[in-house]
């Protein structure tokens, strides 16, 4: 069972992995459900913390939930971004 109630539908990305609940972290993306969002993990990667640093922090954590944070993030880059100036 995750951390949040199973009566909510998430949404899900890469196979289950990176998971949105409304109520979990103000609906930020996490991992599998879990009160770790994909924004701290790759913030601690960006820091130079290495894979094995974060999950000895973090033992809940597989070393899949790291690769999942990166693809996630690389796939948000895809997007088309359009930057408007603001005067």
């Amino acid at each position: 069972m995750n951390a949040v109630s199973d009566s909510i539908t998430p949404l899900s990305y890469l196979d289950g992995r990176i998971t949105v609940y409304p109520d979990l972290c103000n609906g930020h993306p996490t991992i599998r459900g879990l009160r770790i969002t994909v924004e701290t993990i790759l913030g601690f990667l960006s820091a130079g913390e290495t894979r094995e640093e974060i999950l000895n922090q973090y033992p809940s954590l597989e070393p899949a939930d790291i690769d999942a944070c990166l693809r996630f993030a690389a796939d948000l880059m895809r997007h088309r971004y359009t930057l408007k100036s603001v005067a």
